[in-house]
């Protein structure tokens, strides 16, 4: 197995540094008599996912929550777990994290950016020959979508996908969120 260091390394940098330079920060020192308003600006989302099929179940639970800076930014975290099970062929956990940046130019156009950092554990049937895996793998998702409301729907590509690594089947997804 090769070692990714260097590349996580470069990826949580680089996050980083986008994050740093491009949301705006604002310091205020309350006064006595104002009350903080910052949980009027948290909106919290996330998704299920279920799927079943020819002796195949995965299983996907996500929590989000944004701060909503204006109408225009928004920043957030979220966690996700998914457990995967293909009969007499592996079973996988993933376990991450990502920190999530959304921009509407517009109230209808949505544009994001997120950076998710998952662990990954294949344990292998033992007659597939394969050694079982554990490994971390960083995606960094730009994405694009349409927003009413409190959803949105939109297509987002990781452009650090590794075919032979990724927690995903392939770099282009599309995405529904919502948050309230």
């Amino acid at each position: 197995m090769k070692n990714n260091a260097p590349i996580k390394l470069k990826s949580i940098l680089l996050v980083f540094f986008i994050c740093l330079f491009s949301m705006p920060i604002f310091a205020q020192e309350p006064s006595n008599n104002q009350k903080s308003d910052f949980w009027n600006h948290v909106r919290f989302g996330g998704g299920i996912g279920l799927s079943f099929g020819n002796e195949f179940f995965s299983g996907t639970l996500s929590p989000s929550a944004i701060y909503q800076f204006n109408p225009q930014f928004a920043f957030g975290v979220a966690l996700s777990g998914t457990y995967n099970s293909q009969k007499y062929f592996y079973k996988s956990t993933i376990i991450g994290g990502s920190i999530l940046g959304l921009y509407n130019p517009i109230s209808q156009l949505q544009l994001s950016a997120e950076f998710e950092e998952n662990y990954v554990t294949v344990d292998w049937d033992n007659r597939t020959g394969f050694d079982n895996e554990n490994y971390w793998y960083p995606s960094l998702f730009i994405g694009a979508g349409y927003q009413t409301k409190n959803v949105t729907m939109g297509i987002r590509f990781d452009v650090l996908y590794d075919s032979d690594k990724s927690t995903y089947a392939q770099p282009w997804m599309p995405f529904v969120r919502i948050y309230f």
